[in-house]
């Protein structure tokens, strides 16, 4: 067993047991979820029929989704004693089944919805009794800008799906963990100051300071609506108005989120579906015509689409797709591949 407090996967690794012999699977998993989240006393079931880890970064953030049947987990003070210089908090979204988590005095008894944090840095115990799913975001504690007292208050102090925060945060915190690994380094690296964000208002909703209006808050529904706006860029009918109705809030609103971004609305939009395309004219045994491309990521006009393309990218996207099948390093940098 690792004694790093977290020696985490390789970059879009994938643990599985699936393929292991019955007798080496116990082993294997236990090697595999310590290796992910730290040095920690695992206890797994004496048989191990499934368990799976997908892990993939984000920025300096590691976003990890565990499938697995029961196992509890103690983080002694003796192993935090041994940990490395850096530490991590978790924060996490039990996705199915049921859990209790103890740390700083506290215990919470979780279900499915419940989005918790805890820290590495201090003694922790996570029991999940059944089988389960979780999805999680690891963080260097160097980053959190949070104080020791914020987030002594913020550990094992949940927010349930039925509340206000955490219905607005939990469903962000999954598509973000399920999109890890696809963003461009740019926007994983955004996303990743982002979820610092998010950890505040955490803090805020626990401690009962107001955060609806707060930067925090605002930063909340802005990645909030821009995980809508990345489930919806195949849609033509995306637009500002439309995005505000699905959020209920005002378009005055809506533009008022953006402003601290470096794009408008309708320009974040078009930025995103230009990326998307992009990656798919650089896959050149997907078939698709520079047209189908375009109308796949929302673009009704194949012409508009080579005017934005060319704008953005400097050239068209023809010379794009054929650049990239000649494996251009040096372009391909350019354009912030």
């Amino acid at each position: 067993m690792s004694s790093d407090v977290l020696q985490r996967s390789v970059p879009g690794s994938f643990h599985t047991t699936d393929l292991l012999p019955v007798h080496r699977r116990r082993a294997y998993w236990r090697e595999a979820l310590s290796q992910t989240f730290g040095a920690v006393d695992m206890t797994v079931p004496d048989e191990v029929y499934s368990g799976t880890i997908r892990a993939a970064p984000l920025g300096r953030v590691q976003a990890v989704t565990v499938d697995g049947d029961c196992l509890s987990a103690l983080r002694t003070r003796r192993l935090v004693a041994q940990g490395s210089e850096e530490e991590y908090v978790v924060v996490k979204l039990l996705d199915r089944g049921v859990a209790r988590l103890e740390q700083d005095g506290r215990e919470a008894v979780l279900g499915p919805g419940d989005l918790f944090v805890y820290d590495m840095a201090r003694p922790v115990q996570l029991h999940l009794p059944q089988s389960f799913r979780t999805k999680s975001l690891v963080l260097p504690r160097d980053i959190l800008g949070l104080s020791e007292s914020d987030l002594a208050h913020v550990t094992a102090s949940p927010l349930g799906p039925d509340t206000p925060l955490g219905s607005l945060l939990s469903p962000f915190l999954a598509g973000l963990v399920d999109g890890a690994g696809t963003y461009l380094p740019r926007t994983s690296e955004q996303m990743a100051r982002n979820v610092v964000d998010l950890l505040g208002v955490l803090a805020d909703e626990v401690r009962g300071r107001p955060s609806a209006d707060t930067p925090g808050g605002n930063r909340a529904l802005l990645l909030r609506i821009q995980a809508f706006i990345d489930r919806h860029l195949a849609d033509p009918d995306l637009t500002p108005q439309a995005i505000a109705r699905a959020h209920h809030i005002s378009l005055r609103y809506l533009h008022k989120l953006f402003e601290g971004e470096d794009a408008t609305v309708g320009r974040w939009i078009q930025r995103r579906r230009l990326e998307e395309c992009r990656r798919d004219l650089a896959r050149r045994g997907n078939g698709l015509t520079i047209a189908a491309v375009a109308h796949r990521w929302g673009f009704t006009s194949a012409a508009h689409f080579s005017r934005v393309f060319r704008a953005a990218y400097g050239m068209a996207p023809r010379e794009w797709r054929d650049t990239q099948g000649q494996g251009n390093p040096g372009l391909a940098a350019l354009v912030g591949e």
